[in-house]
């Protein structure tokens, strides 16, 4: 079997750069708030109910699903 590689080197102009920089930006914000929902749920059901917080824990429902990436998925396009 022969596997050929190509490499490109992209050379965007400074209108071509902000609009990539925006675009990532956006991306690391949807990934950093969909890794801060799970982590909510996570640290959600590791405090014991007798000795949580309220003040400084962020209580989720008990009957609230995982956020897993096809429910964070769903979310995103509504």
């Amino acid at each position: 079997m022969i596997t050929l590689t190509y490499q490109y080197k992209l050379k965007p102009t400074q209108h071509q750069e902000a609009e990539i920089n925006q675009i990532l930006d956006v991306c690391k914000s949807v990934y950093n708030y969909a890794l801060r929902e799970r982590k909510d749920w996570l640290s959600s059901r590791k405090s014991p109910i007798n000795s949580c917080s309220i003040l400084t824990e962020y209580i989720i429902p008990a009957d609230a699903p995982y956020p897993n990436y096809n429910h964070q998925a769903k979310n995103l396009t509504i």
